[in-house]
């Protein structure tokens, strides 16, 4: 049975179902889990005018607020642990956290779209699912 869940996290309500989802598996099958956040790339570029926000303090913002999505599974009493990383597109950091931390299943939220509006939307999920040969249960 599994023995490291990989659970990524936006902060969204989904993803905080997830996040307890992965807890009750850890528990039932005592497992542990890594939790991964994907941080947001600078949003501003170097050659503009005007800088919102300072690049370090952009990415100290980003990796607080991660931290902070991270922290229920941190406290479940489950062992865990967590990683972040920056990427243009988050399914790559969620398949090389998952690969790196050694996780056999990766188990993560999924909005349920269907029919037209799934390709178009596009699904960090449905990436995940045909990108990875790790095992992945979608939580909904």
């Amino acid at each position: 049975m599994f023995k490291h869940i990989l659970v990524p996290t936006d902060g969204a309500e989904l993803s905080q179902k997830a996040i307890d989802g992965a807890i009750d598996l850890a528990q039932s099958v005592g497992a542990r889990i890594t939790a991964y956040a994907c941080l947001p790339q600078y949003p501003y570029s170097p050659f503009a005018d005007v800088a919102v926000e300072p690049p370090d303090d952009f990415h100290a913002r980003a990796e607080n607020e991660a931290r902070e999505h991270l922290r229920a599974a941190e406290s479940a009493g489950v062992p865990c642990s967590s990683v972040t990383s920056i990427e243009a597109a988050p399914y790559v950091g969620i398949i090389d956290a998952a690969e790196t931390n050694g996780c056999d299943v990766i188990l993560m939220a999924s909005h349920g779209r269907c029919g037209l509006g799934s390709p178009l939307i596009g699904s960090e999920t449905q990436r995940v699912l045909t990108h990875t040969k790790i095992p992945v249960i979608v939580y909904r």
